[in-house]
């Protein structure tokens, strides 16, 4: 007879320990899969809606001045004379290297303009681009459909008393109110935003740009790359990544991935010392069949080779049926979590290392039982029959 043999008979005799093993294994595992796999789906949601929505690069043009400006509020008196990039140079962007993951650029043209007595900025923008990038904006009314319609932002309407549907003068050209923005505190609540060609006009700066922005439409594309490429086309500009945003979002993500990894150790060490007591026991009551074992001339590490092929097959199919269950509850569990986010998918490198992890800690719990059992003297093993 095989030792292998030996060891799946002694299995099947004692199928209830053997279940009550496969079990504090499973849990183990399927709570490590189960949390890392929401934290994969959560981690890539967030990254797909950062590719999708919001820019991430802004070139405005260099200035030889420091800002005075910070959290809204302007200090001092000093005016600077706003530099401008032309339109026609905007197509560089395009012929970086990494062009290929390049989303949207979306040109503005800012200045003021004076509506009913008061002094308002004035932005241009592709408004199709402009509203596919600002999800966040919330229109009280529709969309512009031409150059002719503009939206005001919420801060600008109360200061105006204007509302959807009214007509506003600027530069002596009317436009009509396609929409209020409501409020975002942000800087478009106090802002009148149109058609770019447009705004151009009225602020008498036709062919001029104040400053774009990019969405770089990627997952792990090199953003500090393709800031460098774009200041190589445009040394008169300053490039920047916004990156506040996502390293903020990054850092929740990685403290519930460390929340998950000391809940995994926690079950993990837990199902450890489960097998552990398990398999001490199991020794225990076997030695009388050790004993015999010996006696009839196997040697010590036959004995070991008979209990750690046991908890190899235990580690197997705890860690398998644990990978299986912890995907599955994230799978249900996701839409939970994240009210529009999809599940990432299965992934099988995560699989090969929770059923290596499962075998290894079966093997680490079975280590000193089975050298227990294989160190029985024959002798006093055989006086318990």
């Amino acid at each position: 007879m095989k030792l292998y043999n030996i060891s799946f008979n002694n299995l099947r005799r004692r199928k209830g320990k053997v279940i009550f093993l496969v079990l504090g294994l499973m849990i183990g595992i399927s709570t490590i899969v189960t949390l890392l796999s929401i934290t994969e789906s959560m981690s890539r949601d967030i990254e797909d809606r950062l590719d999708r929505f919001g820019a991430n690069i802004v070139m405005v043009p260099k200035a030889e001045n420091l800002s005075l400006t910070y959290g809204g509020i302007t200090v001092g008196g000093v005016h600077y004379e706003m530099k401008e990039f032309d339109e026609a140079a905007l197509k560089r962007i395009y012929t970086i290297e990494a062009k290929k993951n390049l989303g949207a650029v979306a040109p503005k043209v800012l200045g003021s303009a004076m509506v009913n007595g008061t002094n308002i900025l004035v932005m241009g923008a592709d408004l199709k681009t402009e509203l596919r990038l600002k999800t966040w904006w919330h229109l009280q009314g529709t969309a512009p459909k031409d150059e002719t319609e503009i939206i005001v932002g919420s801060e600008a309407a109360a200061a105006l008393h204007i509302k959807a549907g009214d007509t506003v003068a600027l530069s002596g050209r009317n436009f009509s109110v396609a929409a209020v923005m409501d409020p975002t505190g942000a800087s478009e609540d106090g802002v009148i935003i149109g058609d770019l060609h447009a705004m151009q006009h009225v602020l008498g700066k036709e062919g001029k740009v104040s400053m774009v922005e990019i969405s770089a439409f990627c997952r792990d594309c090199p953003i500090s790359e393709m800031v460098m490429q774009i200041s190589g086309k445009f040394p008169e500009a300053k490039v920047t990544a916004l990156k506040q945003a996502v390293m903020s979002k990054m850092q929740s993500i990685e403290l519930f991935k460390s929340f998950s990894y000391g809940i995994a150790a926690l079950v993990i060490f837990i199902g450890s010392l489960l097998v552990f007591v398990t398999m001490m026991g199991s020794v225990n009551e076997r030695t009388r069949e050790i004993g015999i074992f010996r006696a009839i001339g196997f040697r010590q590490g036959h004995v070991m080779q008979i209990i750690l092929l046991e908890a190899i097959v235990v580690g197997l199919i705890g860690g398998l049926l644990g990978y299986l269950t912890g995907n599955i509850i994230a799978w249900s569990v996701v839409p939970f979590v994240m009210r529009e986010g999809a599940f990432a998918g299965i992934n099988y490198s995560l699989g090969g290392i929770a059923v290596l992890l499962a075998v290894a800690l079966s093997l680490l719990a079975s280590l000193y039982p089975a050298h227990k059992g294989s160190s029985l003297d024959p002798s006093e093993a055989l006086r318990a029959l």
